[in-house]
């Protein structure tokens, strides 16, 4: 049986469903990453063996296999390797150092990085938004956000949740890395940003990544979605199709991450309303504040 070292020191990102842990070592004295995936086991969720779906167990291991995203624009992937046994793979990459990128220059690089040709791969997500909702209208949608001040609006925007995945689908379909925050792309090389995790590439929504981003850079969005338009090469989508994917992934992101964190503190003693500044809800809640003018807009549509 696989079993890590016990000298490597655990890291937090080792929540995933596939993900055993993530561990900090040396090499050589080469300081490294060890995260390792285990493979699906009978009685787990018939997505975990899906390729394009959200939840693949080892999209990052594929992806880092064929060196698919070694030398692609605006991102790319940390040097690494991939040992593989009956039990699952064990992913090793250099250890990447933070180099305190702006909001600013990660939206420049995931616009670069929609340019980004990377064929058509099985291993590669598709319908990100998709596979998410489907998530969460498995857990029952967003009820405890009904006990909100935002009831109104979340419920027409749950409501209509089909109509705004047609929208999206839509839009341009670009390459995506589909968790784009500041932990996930840590690192710089040149003018392009270093990934860790690539366990959500795919194709999607124009501005998806760019959507995603803002929930927790520290710019505004406008800012964050003139750098994005800036790295985005010419001829790929319009202004009015970039802010559309963003809108939508923002929105429907935030939303359910609000309802994910207050759900989780919603049955404690007390008002929900009461809970607003528990550690654990205020940073959702704050993103999903910023969102506010996102929503009035795809109110109107």
């Amino acid at each position: 049986m696989w079993q890590p070292e016990s000298d490597w020191v655990a890291l937090p990102g080792g929540s995933g469903t596939s993900t055993v842990g993530v561990w900090r070592t040396a090499l050589g004295g080469r300081p490294v990453v060890i995260k390792r995936l285990g493979s699906p086991q009978p009685g787990d969720p018939a997505v975990l063996s899906d390729r394009s779906h959200i939840g693949y167990w080892r999209r990052e291991a594929d992806v880092l296999f064929t060196g698919l995203t070694n030398e692609t624009p605006g991102l790319q992937a940390a040097s690494g390797s991939v040992e593989e046994d009956d039990e699952g793979v064990t992913i090793i990459r250099d250890w990447v150092e933070d180099a305190a990128s702006s909001g600013l220059f990660l939206a420049l690089s995931i616009g670069r990085f929609a340019g980004a040709h990377l064929g058509h791969p099985q291993f590669l997500a598709h319908n990100l938004m998709r596979d998410r909702l489907a998530r969460v209208e498995r857990k029952g949608g967003w009820p405890t956000l009904a006990r909100t001040t935002v009831a109104d609006v979340a419920d027409h925007l749950w409501t209509h949740r089909a109509k705004m995945l047609t929208l999206l689908e839509g839009v341009p379909q670009v390459a995506q890395h589909g968790d784009p925050t500041a932990l996930n792309l840590p690192g710089r090389s040149g003018d392009d940003a270093l990934a860790i995790d690539w366990g959500t590439l795919g194709h999607g929504p124009v501005g998806g990544d760019l959507g995603y981003l803002s929930l927790s850079a520290r710019e505004e969005f406008e800012p964050l979605l003139d750098a994005y338009l800036l790295g985005l090469p010419e001829g790929v989508a319009d202004h009015d199709a970039v802010v559309l994917g963003a809108r939508i992934v923002a929105v429907y992101t935030a939303l359910s991450r609000a309802e994910w964190a207050l759900a989780r503190v919603a049955g404690g003693e007390g008002a929900l309303a009461g809970k607003y500044r528990h550690p654990a809800v205020a940073p959702h809640l704050r993103a999903l504040q910023r969102t506010f003018g996102h929503m009035e807009a795809l109110l109107e549509l």
